[in-house]
């Protein structure tokens, strides 16, 4: 099957047969620019997504050849609040086994889910952030539409803030319990610590993995609601230079009127 290709306002989409090529079409994007950027700059800053939908993206990208990894500065978009690091559904315990101890990365800055001030560790991540200026973000959207874990009920376009503790809607604890992180919805932690929607926007490039059949109505939210925080991954049609990487199942909810070539 051939990829289809289209555009939504400013937002570029790609439609693959399967998974596993979306994946690898999202990281042999990332892996150009990286290329890229590492003639332009000696340091790389990189915002890393986790979940079951970056799980084939992030295998690629640690497979490509000629990373330039020792330039990388890591970031990830979120962590539970008080789940320990040894638990399976840990975004620290998962960047730890998917990325950092696969390669020879430069330095990733764990978000400390259990930290005891954490409104002083949100401020001391996000002024880490703000000072390695990162330049790509590998990034997912969640089945409500939430970015990062700004759920609709805490997703602010004009947001403040660069990095928040806030609380997980009963959509998000679903695709949690679903996607077999937790075994059951009262071990699900009820806030977590993330990203604002502004902090993801500022930065210039982003590649979007979004595959599989449980995020179908969430792409059709995406590229045919009107924009806001009801599905708050509308607002990437705004960003002057996203892809979206879907396969056939992602992508099964779009009506005849989005053309693709």
């Amino acid at each position: 099957m051939t990829v289809r290709r289209f555009e939504v306002e400013k937002l570029h989409i790609e439609i693959h047969p399967d998974s596993q090529s979306a994946g690898r079409a999202a990281a042999e994007c990332a892996g150009r620019y990286l290329r890229e950027m590492a003639r332009r700059s000696s340091q790389i800053g990189v915002v890393f997504a986790t979940g079951t939908s970056q799980m084939e993206m992030l295998s690629h990208l640690t497979s490509l050849p000629d990373i330039p990894w020792k330039q990388i500065h890591g970031f990830h978009l979120d962590e539970y609040v008080g789940l320990p690091l040894s638990h399976p559904a840990s975004f620290r315990r998962y960047l730890r086994e998917q990325l950092v101890d696969r390669v020879p990365i430069g330095a990733f800055h764990e978000i400390d889910g259990n930290a005891e001030n954490g409104e002083r560790m949100c401020a001391e991540y996000a002024s880490a952030l703000r000072n390695a200026a990162p330049q790509l973000c590998l990034l997912g959207i969640g089945e409500n539409g939430h970015l990062a874990f700004n759920d609709p009920h805490e997703a602010e376009f004009d947001d403040p803030l660069d990095m928040k503790q806030v609380y997980l809607d009963s959509n998000c604890h679903q695709q949690q319990l679903a996607e077999g992180w937790f075994s059951s919805l009262e071990e699900i932690p009820r806030s977590a610590y993330t990203l604002t929607i502004p902090t993801i926007l500022r930065i210039p490039k982003l590649v979007i993995t979004v595959p599989g059949m449980r995020k179908s109505e969430a792409v059709r939210r995406t590229f045919q609601d009107q924009v806001s925080t009801a599905c708050p991954s509308t607002v990437l049609r705004s960003h002057p230079d996203a892809t979206v990487y879907l396969d056939e199942d992602s992508a099964s909810g779009l009506t005849p009127s989005v053309r693709w070539v």
